[in-house]
């Protein structure tokens, strides 16, 4: 095979890893499908970048040898874990209490619009995206409080791309820094695609959803981190 040949197999392959790691649904990519259906496209582009510059981190971080340290130290992953319970607690919360304002409005519709005005497309009433600080907190929340993604990029990612051929690192990095982008933004996207469809009502139930999945994902942890302290 030629150099460049083995580069982009190499580069290759790191996306395909990257991708399986992220296709199953957590935190952090619920977080960035909700700022889209919340804010569209452009809007959902901070969630996109933070969250992509926290993979970023994380991967890079694993392939330079943090992987290595949290293989070598046991009782770290019990500290992660009781992290993760902290702050998938505290954001699944703030996310459900969060008003979902609609026209200017922080609750439903005005006495005597009735039902009607709950079912309008997002079109007519469109929620608020959240303010620029509470983004960025959240999606590093949802990045670096989740255990599980620091342990499984960092240490298991992180360590499979230490484990490459020198020429090949780099490249198998890329990838897997490609995917967790290319990934985001795709949520996002679709996130704007059927905003248009979303009526206030659905937005509420979605939000309610993204605080529950932070929540049960928190329990999950929980659960984990009693058994290894058993």
């Amino acid at each position: 095979m030629t150099p460049v040949g083995s580069l982009v197999t190499a580069y290759v392959s790191g996306l395909a890893l990257g991708l399986t790691m992220i296709l199953p649904i957590g935190p952090q990519n619920l977080f960035v499908l909700t700022q889209g259906l919340r804010a569209g496209l452009r809007g959902a582009l901070l969630a996109v970048v933070t969250t992509g510059l926290c993979d970023t981190v994380l991967i890079v971080s694993g392939a330079a040898g943090l992987s290595a340290v949290l293989n070598g130290l046991p009782w770290l992953r019990g500290v992660l874990l009781a992290v993760g319970v902290l702050f998938l607690f505290h954001l699944g919360v703030a996310t459900l209490r969060e008003p979902l304002p609609v026209d200017g409005r922080l609750q439903g519709p005005a006495p005597g619009e009735g039902a009607a005005a709950r079912d309008e497309p997002a079109g007519r009433g469109t929620p608020g995206p959240l303010p620029t600080g509470a983004v960025v907190a959240r999606a590093i929340g949802v990045s670096w409080g989740n255990p599980h993604a620091i342990l499984d990029t960092v240490a298991i990612l992180g360590g499979l791309i230490a484990s490459q051929p020198v020429a090949s690192r780099l490249p198998f990095a890329a990838g897997a820094v490609s995917a967790s982008w290319l990934f985001f933004l795709t949520l996002a996207a679709a996130g704007s695609i059927f905003r248009a469809r979303m009526t206030p009502r659905w937005m509420r139930v979605t939000q309610w959803i993204s605080g529950a999945v932070m929540i049960l994902f928190g329990l999950g942890f929980a659960v984990e981190a009693l058994r290894e302290l058993m």
